[in-house]
């Protein structure tokens, strides 16, 4: 169990008016993704963790996903920063190159995985 953005015992499932939140008993937590995932691939059971976080171990066939109906809402990911009367370049140069390489790495919804 992964106890990053999730309760280390509540999973949600479902969206909208089929959601629901079902307690699970973990026998094995961490603390980082990674972590989950490896576990994962070394079956030690199944993980909950953010769709990129985990989409080239789906993409090489290395786990797959077994609750694809069920997935929770989409999570929004945002860059966030001081308002500033002028931005500083080197802002505005990250958010230039962070920017379009973050969204084209988070699946749109219907992605195959």
């Amino acid at each position: 169990m992964f106890e990053g953005i999730y309760s280390n015992n509540l999973w949600s499932f479902g969206r909208g008016m089929k959601a629901a939140v079902l307690p699970v008993r973990p026998r094995f937590a961490v603390n980082t993704a990674d972590a989950a995932i490896e576990a994962a691939l070394a079956s030690a059971g199944i993980t909950h963790v953010l769709s990129y976080q985990v989409a080239e171990a789906v993409v090489c066939g290395a786990l797959r996903l077994i609750l694809r109906p069920y997935e929770p809402e989409l999570l929004p990911v945002h860059i966030v920063y001081a308002a500033q009367t002028l931005m500083p370049l080197k802002l505005r140069a990250f958010l230039d190159f962070a920017g379009p390489r973050l969204k084209a790495s988070i699946p749109e919804i219907g992605s195959p995985f």
